[in-house]
């Protein structure tokens, strides 16, 4: 549940429930609330900050008593469900301007896990850049790639809109790229080696490769790094954009063992 995305009016009935004419407008047959349906289960609050102060004392007294009642209603009704809350806000000093309550600050701070932003976590930017690029291909029918230089300016910039960020950016790329990485041309293709996988151009023509056994290298390093992160040849397929049988096509073409 996203605290930030209910507006304050509706939060109760939304989050507690309502009963049958709790209300004007409220549904004849009443509505289940957030926490009713969380019962035995995990309710996730996200932007727990957001939550508006009388809200927060109910709040408090379900999580203390494993009860609560329906907007409207008069029956107390007992629930049990596990409870994680997040914010990006600093609680702590939320506390001490009075715009958090300090006892659910407290009640909540049981087990307090701090994710550091994007920029103080650089080993993760690459593997969720490449998620990201999986995602977005697969919705728009794509086949993008990134060069390394990409990768590197990923590595650089300091994202202070964190990974929402990241994200948004990658499906901008995949969108806005008006031709997909593989329906270029051989000599766009070309170009585009230069950053791929580690390889550069100086090195293919030091080699006295052609363009086609170029890029059979560029293929066979891409069918590996495939390989390694997936669990089998339909995984691998999709993380490719290719189909299953293709794959195993060239893994036998590379001698790469199937799965």
């Amino acid at each position: 549940v996203n605290c930030g995305a209910i507006p304050a009016s509706l939060f109760e009935s939304e989050l507690f429930g309502y009963e049958k004419g709790a209300f004007t407008g409220a549904s004849n047959e009443g509505k289940v609330g957030l926490i009713q349906l969380a019962h035995k289960g995990t309710l996730f609050l996200d932007e727990i900050a957001e939550m508006p102060l009388d809200l927060q004392v109910k709040l408090l007294k379900v999580i203390e008593e494993k009860k609560f009642t329906k907007v409207g209603g008069t029956k107390e009704m007992e629930v049990d469900f596990r409870l994680v809350a997040a914010t990006n806000q600093n609680l702590e000093t939320m506390v001490k301007e009075g715009t958090f309550r300090k006892d659910l600050f407290y009640r909540l701070n049981v087990i307090q896990i701090d994710i550091p932003s994007l920029k103080n976590r650089k080993e993760d930017i690459l593997e969720l850049a490449h998620f990201f690029l999986q995602k977005y291909n697969k919705k728009y029918n794509k086949n993008e790639v990134f060069t390394n230089r990409i990768l590197e300016s990923f590595l650089h910039y300091e994202w202070p809109g964190n990974v929402r960020e990241l994200e948004n950016t990658i499906e901008r790329y995949v969108i806005t790229s008006t031709v997909s990485f593989a329906h270029k041309n051989d000599q766009d293709l070309s170009n585009e080696l230069n950053q791929l996988n580690g390889w550069s151009f100086i090195q293919f023509e030091e080699e006295g490769l052609t363009l086609q056994e170029a890029l059979q290298e560029v293929e066979k390093s891409w069918l590996q790094q495939a390989y390694k992160s997936s669990k089998s040849t339909y995984e691998m397929a999709d993380y490719l954009g290719m189909s299953q049988s293709t794959v195993v096509r060239r893994l036998k073409q590379y001698g790469i063992k199937s799965k």
